[in-house]
């Protein structure tokens, strides 16, 4: 049976994590509970990293309007170093694109961005946890109901885990409604003699082996579009319309762990938080309230495919900054992130909440300036830095950037993802990872 892993991060102080068990479907990876860390008992633990002292933050983190990027503008980044990019062997057709989607309506607003960035400098200060989580890469194949319904839910059943243990925020940012584009180590893969360019993902070319399917085609960009924004609009249907509910929430079971220690620990738990739900409600605060019957929910990929992303770019009207409408937030990942790059030239000029992809390779001075060009007036909730170095690089390579940014006083939010950067193939050949990985990774 295939067994398929959706990519999850979260902050580092917080301590789910997924692990795919042999037996699950290839939508369901299984949320396992460890107890959730507050900030402070961080802080008298033996193994973490005491050695590194942090800085005092400022005492108002309120997201205050920042003036447009000096230097910069839409189209800036092509006058950089450009990687990752295809080559349409049709600029008639690529520019006929990204014109109609310069006149389609923005898939997120503003305003939502601005809302997250306030969320995630909540997170960097300790007062917050940020689960994120979905799939490696969307694909047009696997667009249905259904799948966007089990992603979510398995993020929601995560974060009531978080929130009751922690007692703390959870802001649920899924890897949908947009994450199509990979990054690849070669521009070119070759089977049995044929070499033809590599598969970068759905929204430019197929995966199929074969000539016609591995040509860009910039009409994918028009397909990912629509996509997106049936894949949102199902999202806040399922965000504000009673499915995330909190009483649905403490119902839901995970049938492929209805019989594992897993599963009972998760029964459990939601037994406890309705009892908590009975609690306040004998209290007055009755389950038809706001907060019980809905949650917020943001959406994120990497800025991969620049021509797509500025020609969703807008000015906000009421701000007069950037934003890059495609999704809530955006990162730039291990590949992309040159100082001189034209992909960090292109995110240090919209507003959107950034995260930076960092590996056992960065080196500390390099993070410190790549922050310092993102977010020069160093505001809170902007930029979060994505640790995704294995388990066995963490401990070692790990406090010295952590070291070097509190040092330069820069305001980040610290982010764990242990999916990648642990990654091993099983006997039938399929990616998976060890839960021993996983878990040192949060230890």
């Amino acid at each position: 049976m295939q067994t398929k892993a959706m990519a999850l991060t979260t902050t580092a102080a917080a301590a789910p994590y997924t692990l795919l068990h042999p037996t699950a479907s290839s939508r369901h990876p299984i949320p396992i509970k460890s107890s959730p860390i507050s900030p402070q008992s961080i802080k008298s633990r033996p193994k973490t990293i005491s050695c590194v002292k942090s800085s005092n933050p400022p005492p108002s983190t309120a997201a205050a309007a920042t003036p447009p990027t000096k230097n910069w503008s839409l189209d800036s980044w092509k006058s950089k170093k450009v990687s990752q990019l295809p080559d349409y062997p049709d600029e008639n057709s690529l520019e006929s694109v990204l014109k109609t989607l310069e006149s389609f309506p923005p898939i997120v607003f503003a305003g939502e961005a601005r809302s997250l960035e306030e969320k995630l400098a909540q997170a960097a200060l300790g007062n917050a946890f940020l689960l994120q989580g979905g799939d490696c890469a969307e694909s047009f194949k696997e667009f249905t109901a259904n799948n966007i319904r089990d992603t979510f839910r398995v993020l929601l059943q995560m974060s009531v885990v978080l929130m009751f243990g922690g007692q703390m925020p959870i802001i649920k940012v899924g890897r949908m409604a947009g994450q199509f584009a990979k990054p690849r180590s070669d521009s070119f893969e070759e089977k049995d003699g044929i070499k033809l360019p590599s598969y970068r993902g759905d929204n430019i070319n197929g995966d199929a082996f074969d000539e016609k399917s591995r040509i860009p085609d910039p009409q994918r960009m028009i397909r990912a579009y629509t996509q997106s924004v049936a894949t949102l609009n199902l999202l806040r249907a399922f965000a504000t319309g009673g499915y995330a509910a909190m009483q649905r929430v403490t119902q839901w079971n995970l049938d492929f762990t209805e019989q594992s220690e897993q599963g009972d620990r998760y029964r459990e738990l939601a037994h406890r938080v309705d009892e908590a739900l009975g609690f306040m409600a004998s209290c007055g605060f009755t389950s038809d309230h706001p907060v019980m019957t809905t949650t917020e929910f943001w959406t994120s990929h990497e800025c991969l495919l620049l021509p797509y992303e500025q020609a969703l770019t807008r000015e906000d009207s009421t701000s007069g900054m950037y934003y890059d409408c495609s999704a809530h937030m955006l990162w730039v990942g291990e590949r992309t992130r040159q100082l001189d790059g034209a992909h960090v030239e292109f995110l240090r000029g919209v507003s959107n909440p950034i995260g930076i992809k960092v590996s056992d390779k960065m080196d500390p001075n390099e993070l410190v300036k790549l922050i310092d060009i993102m977010n020069p007036e160093n505001k809170a909730g902007r930029i979060t830095v994505i640790v995704r170095m294995g388990a066995e690089n963490m401990r070692v390579k790990l406090p010295y950037l952590i070291r070097a940014v509190r040092r330069a006083g820069q305001i980040v939010t610290w982010v764990s993802d242990p999916m990648h950067g642990n990654t091993i193939k099983a006997p039938c050949g399929l990616k998976t990872r060890s839960f021993d990985a996983i878990r040192v990774y949060y230890s």
